[in-house]
């Protein structure tokens, strides 16, 4: 039977027009034997098609679908040497993928992201194994074999003798008859078979205008002015046998011979297996030097010994780590929380294991096991038989440090990150397919104004009027479909935000490698839910801008305190920071800082660890969507009777009072009342993943309210619980990353509470992060009793500091870092050389060696005013510093107070500057002020008493 064996995806980007999975699904409607699905130097779709081709079979097992047959995938690459080749490679074996990931990886690890740099060389090293289609060049195919390509065609067959095969495609151009002889001569000649192929680039001709779209958005043409680059029809598609037969009559031989070739290709993506890194040495098992660390780490937690309940918790961990495996899984998270730990980098895990007992012996977490919120043995974990879920979040100014010894430890061969795939989504689509249809300017900016955030782009005709177009207009119907048509497309690949594969063997011979656009980092082409379907492990290391500003406020503390606090020796349950954050006082406070946990703050009162965790969970998208706020807060203010519609659902729902707030719960209401199995909880769990760009959660819809149904539940509950679900699909919080949070929300609260000046500056140190800029947190800070000092050229250095305010307690001092354009290593050198402190402009001039363009800088932040200088007598002087004359005077002892000519320079007057002026320089100068806030001088005139007849026009 014909096998497709060259097709063309969409992740040869912005080329192909078609999904790998539609490639897939629409082989199976023609009945194709095998499918190659072959991207230009990459692998990066190749999963994707073989979770489409396991779908299928799986689909047809359960006589849901019934195909004409069920397509193979082959995995494969198209592969543009410099040279001048072209090939399709496919490997027979496992070996050969291998050497393809090899191959690949080096020619991508040797060019610049997104670029590919293979000879013919680089082919003969790594080829072996490999089918190899050579294709003829455009050249070749109109005029026969000449020039240098024919000797490498040469030096190429004899190199892998009875491996290759000169591929014949058509060009639908009415000569093709005539070309395939030409070419069944020239591989007679080569001593080659040919091979028949599409070589599809879309997978149905109903594809054609996308295509056109795409090629013009690669070019940066309109499609109109595509002349000879666009597509002459829509025969360039995916093709069945008897389609085939007919275009290549009088070789059907070469149609095949595809098959037969096909046939030869035997592997298959299941034939991976990944294998941790055995994080083990000097003899001693992975399993008995876990057991050993969560020993020694339980000591630690617990000097006077831990409790019996938490011991047996631990124990019964371990034995079912042991019994699934995962040993290797927690030492190589262990081993990395371990090196931040030696260099004093604060990190925090968080996940579906990450608040267990183990990991919080083994340093990973800092959420106490006595919390009550386990989730750790979850039934569906079990069921999917792939690691737990460990996410480690580390300070966001020091995590480079960490994945730079990850990859020093591992080496680049064996660890990397895993790439992201940027999909065409709303304002994108728009204004790229916008501009290749030739759509003005005005008109791509109204129309990206009615799309949020990441919408789907479609616009309904009203709103069109609604914005002054004409819905009915040919032009902008044909762009929104096909705005509606690329919507999901890939448009290149860029690195995740921090998850790393890491093996015990080569990781390049598992899947390529690249380079990422940020220098010292490396990335495979595969993206999350490519490595899910896998089964391959992922460490995720995250940053954290709170964790920066904890350690600093930690560092900060012991510095002026001598009290040396971390994450797990808080005092605990403080009613002090209780009674700050029910008045809603959280500004800065992690999670609890936007405006909608404010005002839920007041409403939720939290008292205890646990309701934070319910603080940072609810306000969210999925509940709120869920309607799941109210009714949780009608049952804790006791205004409406706590019911669970049985027992069974009660012990899932009865922490949160009968709500379902978390993720892990909408998955035991499916799995306990209506009667999932593991494997449909499953396909529950990842259509619930946060921002999932394919598949619904409302695919379930039917099968759990027939679930609920049969189990005895009301059909109102069964809705609403199917509803709070679907909330989930927007965005749905796990209860175990509820706690990692809810302890970075306590530890913030307490240090603002009882340390503010300690907070402030830990978070201006720590900028840019969070809510609200640096004015906002100053303000704050003052609010709650915090003296501000400005930043000053004297007592000032890059970061902010605190400084003893002479009453017992600290004020805080600004920082250069404040100062705009005042480059840090600037700052550096004005400390370095202060001594016992400057006594004018000119002294820090010649003392720091400080360009005059910089003095103008600190002098319009006004940091001379300790010195006696205004803001403009401070100008004045470092103006004077800049004229040629003064900086080249050979006698500067005798220079002082003359003019460029020699002339003493007359004492000029300067104005004072109004205090509306210095606010206003303030801010141009350091983003805030210390001074009145701006509102101040305008407060007379917002009084209602003040006639409104005398305040003067603008």
């Amino acid at each position: 039977m014909f096998a497709e064996l060259d097709a063309t995806s969409n992740f040869t980007f912005l080329t192909g027009a078609s999904h790998p999975e539609e490639y897939m699904a629409r082989a199976a409607e023609l009945g194709l034997a095998a499918l190659a699905i072959a991207d230009e130097n990459t692998v990066a779709g190749i999963v994707r098609a073989h979770v489409a081709a396991r779908e299928i079979a799986r689909a047809a097992d359960r006589g849901e679908a019934a195909p004409t047959a069920l397509p193979r995938l082959i995995p494969a690459t198209r592969l543009v040497l410099t040279d001048g080749l072209d090939l399709t490679l496919l490997p027979r074996d496992r070996a050969a993928w291998g050497r393809l990931c090899r191959m690949l990886s080096t020619g991508r690890l040797r060019a610049a992201k997104g670029a590919c740099q293979l000879g013919l060389d680089d082919l003969m090293d790594w080829g072996d194994g490999a089918e190899i289609l050579l294709h003829p060049p455009q050249a070749q195919r109109l005029q026969g074999g000449a020039g240098a390509w024919r000797p490498q065609a040469d030096r190429l067959t004899r190199r892998f003798p009875g491996a290759v095969a000169l591929a014949m495609a058509p060009a639908y151009d009415g000569d093709d008859a005539a070309r395939f002889d030409r070419l069944a001569a020239l591989a007679a000649d080569l001593g080659l078979d040919p091979v028949a192929t599409a070589s599809p680039i879309l997978h149905h001709g109903r594809r054609r205008r996308l295509a056109d779209v795409l090629t013009a958005i690669r070019t940066g043409t309109r499609v109109d002015a595509l002349g000879r680059a666009a597509l002459a029809n829509a025969e360039c598609r995916l093709r069945s046998e008897p389609e085939m037969l007919r275009l290549f009559r009088g070789h059907e031989a070469a149609v095949h011979r595809a098959g037969e070739i096909a046939r030869r290709c035997g592997f298959s993506l299941d034939e991976l297996r990944y294998e941790y890194p055995s994080e083990c040495g000097d003899g001693e098992t992975a399993a008995r030097r876990l057991a050993r660390l969560a020993e020694a780490g339980l000591a630690w937690r617990y000097p006077q010994g831990a409790p019996a309940k938490v011991r047996a918790m631990m124990d019964h961990e371990l034995a079912l780590i042991g019994k699934l495996g995962y040993e290797p899984y927690f030492l190589t998270v262990n081993d990395i929380v371990a090196f931040a730990r030696a260099r004093g980098i604060l990190c925090q895990g968080r996940g579906s294991a990450a608040n267990s007992v183990t990991c919080y012996a083994l340093g990973i977490t800092s959420v106490s096991p006595e919390i009550g919120t386990m989730v750790f043995e979850r039934f569906v974990s079990e069921a999917r038989d792939e690691p737990p879920d460990i996410d480690v979040d580390f300070e966001h100014e020091r995590r480079e440090e960490v994945i730079q010894h990850i990859y020093d430890r591992y080496g680049r061969h064996r660890a990397g990150l895993c790439a992201t795939v940027i999909h065409y989504r709303g304002k994108r689509a728009i204004r790229e397919v916008g501009r290749a249809m030739g759509l003005s300017e005005d008109t791509l900016a109204a129309l990206s104004s009615q799309v949020w955030g990441w919408g789907s782009g479609r616009i309904a005709p009203e709103r069109l009027a609604e914005i002054g177009l004409d819905p009915a207009d040919p032009r902008l119907r044909r762009t929104l479909e096909l705005i509606e048509e690329i919507q999901g497309f890939p448009r290149h690949l860029s690195q995740h935000v921090g998850g790393f594969v890491i093996t015990e063997g080569r990781l390049d011979e598992l899947v390529p490698l690249e380079n990422a656009t940020m220098e010292g980092r490396t990335v495979i082409c595969w993206d999350k839910d490519d490595i899910d379907a896998l089964g391959i492990l992922k460490v995720d290391v995250l940053a954290l801008g709170m964790l920066t500003c904890l350690r600093k406020a930690f560092d900060l503390i012991d510095g002026h305190h001598g009290r040396r606090f971390d994450l797990a020796t808080l005092p605990a349950e403080d009613p002090a920071t209780y009674d700050m954050l029910c008045k809603a006082d959280s500004l800065g406070v992690f999670q609890v800082e936007s405006r909608a946990q404010m005002n839920f703050l007041p409403r939720m009162r939290p008292r205890s660890f646990y309701d934070l965790v319910i603080q940072v969970a609810i306000i969210r998208p999925g509940p709120i969507q869920g309607d799941m706020v109210h009714p949780y807060l009608r049952r804790r203010n006791r205004e409406e009777e706590v019911r669970f519609p049985s027992d069974a659902l009660g012990q899932v729902l009865g922490k949160t009072l009968g709500v379902p707030l978390f993720q892990e719960q909408a998955m035991q209401i499916a799995i306990i009342g209506a009667n999932f199995s593991p494997e449909e909880a499953d396909r529950l769990r990842r259509s619930l993943a946060t921002f999932k760009k394919h598949g619904s959660v409302s695919e379930f819809r039917d099968r759990f309210l027939a679930g609920m149904a049969a189990n005895g539940y009301e059909a109102e509950f069964a809705e609403r619980c199917f509803s709070q679900i679907e909330g989930f699909g927007s965005y749905g919080f796990p209860e175990s990353h509820a706690a990692s949070f809810a302890l970075l929300v306590y530890a913030s609260a307490w240090i603002k509470r009882h340390h503010p000046a300690v907070f402030a500056c830990a978070l201006l140190n720590s900028q840019p992060m969070g809510f609200y800029a640096p004015a906002q947190i100053v303000r704050d800070a003052r609010a709650h009793g915090v003296e501000l000092r400005p930043v000053c050229v004297n007592a000032s250095r890059w970061d902010n500091a605190l400084e003893p305010d002479g009453r017992g307690g600290l004020a805080l001092r600004l920082g250069f870092r404040q100062v705009r354009g005042l480059p840090e290593d600037d700052a550096a050198w004005i400390a370095a050389a202060r001594g016992n402190g400057y006594a004018s402009v000119e002294d820090l001039w010649r003392r720091a060696g400080l360009g005059p363009g910089l003095l103008t800088v600190l002098a319009e932040a006004d940091a001379f005013a300790a010195l006696g200088l205004s803001r403009r007598e401070a100008l004045w002087a470092a103006r004077a510093l800049g004229g040629p004359e003064r900086i080249a005077s050979p006698l500067p002892l005798f220079a002082r107070d003359l003019d460029g000519e020699g002339r003493a320079e007359p004492t000029v007057a300067l104005p004072a500057m109004t205090e509306g002026e210095e606010v206003v320089e303030d801010y141009l100068a350091l983003h805030l002020t210390l001074r009145a806030h701006p509102v101040a001088f305008l407060r007379k005139r917002l009084t209602p008493d003040f006639p409104v007849a005398r305040i003067p026009p603008d």
